[in-house]
């Protein structure tokens, strides 16, 4: 019988009973927030997870959670360098996850940045989008062929999405005024095209994509916040949703909050789920209401022409940088 979880499912519950002995999975960001508690709950259901963490000296003692649920559930926890905003780590590091040439049965592109202050990846990306996108595009795609065949790719993506579209010309706001918010979801938006072009692309191998709106919750994301600017995003969050006849936004605990990752890379039927948009471990339906803080999915960040056209700028950006 198929088991139905929700908004306030956490993600050792979404695994009750699950037994990942065998299994090996990749999680960008496993460092902190969302991406610890992903490895975590993988781990201490014996699940094999290389941890991509962007400095290894600060990860190790981070992680020690981890470590903790590994050595008692029977998995294992493996740390592997990597800086998405440099394409040259990107590289170093998809190179030795190939040389090792062991398969993923899943890989979950967790890590982020939200709300920068203007700024440029070492390969003249803005930050947000080359980071957020850029770097886990030019990952994935280098180490698509260790992702077993009937494998899952999960691409976290945000509520963030609704605030704008891609631009595919111009994606580093070299013609117009920079806006924090709006470069964060772009950014959001690519990685939900991402998923949606890497599906068509290789269910022929039985792998899925799937993009996923985590949930709200206070981990070190927002670190680019004050205080105040924080409380002022809530009250205005609150508002729009108000305006619009939603409920009130609730913050969800960090183990919620990775919930519907790990329910799409092992819980879900993928072939349910595969090329869609997910929050509360469900598909979302497409929502085109105006406000950037509704729930649910804009349509154009499931829109198939369009993430084509963003792979192929993608392939073009990156062949540039190099």
């Amino acid at each position: 019988m198929t088991r139905t979880f929700g908004a306030k499912s956490t993600a050792d519950k979404v695994l009750s009973g699950v037994d990942l002995k065998g299994k090996r999975f990749l999680v960008t960001g496993a460092a902190s927030g969302i991406g610890l508690e992903t490895a975590r709950s993988l781990v201490s259901h014996g699940a094999s997870v290389v941890g991509a963490v962007r400095d290894l000296a600060k990860a190790e003692p981070a992680v020690a959670s981890a470590r903790d649920a590994a050595s008692k559930g029977g998995g294992s926890l493996e740390l592997i360098e990597l800086d998405l905003a440099s394409l040259q780590s990107v590289r170093a590091s998809a190179d030795r996850l190939l040389a090792d040439i062991r398969r993923f049965d899943a890989v979950i592109a967790n890590a982020g940045v939200m709300a920068t202050p203007f700024g440029k990846t070492v390969d003249g990306f803005e930050t947000q989008f080359g980071t957020n996108h850029i770097g886990h595009f030019a990952l994935i795609t280098r180490i698509e062929p260790l992702i077993a065949d009937g494998g899952r790719l999960v691409v976290l993506s945000s509520q963030a999405h609704r605030v704008a579209d891609v631009d595919l010309d111009d994606p580093n706001f070299e013609k117009q005024a920079y806006e924090p918010f709006v470069a964060y979801g772009r950014s959001k938006t690519a990685n939900a095209l991402f998923a949606v072009e890497f599906d068509r692309r290789h269910r022929n191998r039985g792998i899925r994509a799937v993009s996923v709106m985590p949930g709200n919750s206070l981990t070190d994301l927002p670190r680019h916040f004050s205080p105040e600017a924080l409380q002022g995003l809530f009250e205005v969050v609150g508002k729009a949703r108000a305006d619009a006849g939603l409920p009130p936004a609730e913050l969800k605990e960090i183990p919620q909050a990775a919930a519907t990752s790990v329910w799409a890379a092992v819980v879900a039927d993928k072939d349910q789920i595969g090329g869609r948009y997910l929050e509360d471990c469900a598909v979302a339906p497409v929502n085109d209401v105006e406000s950037p803080f509704a729930d649910s999915v804009r349509s154009y960040a499931l829109d198939a022409e369009k993430a084509k056209q963003l792979w192929a700028k993608s392939e073009e950006w990156i062949r540039l940088a190099l």
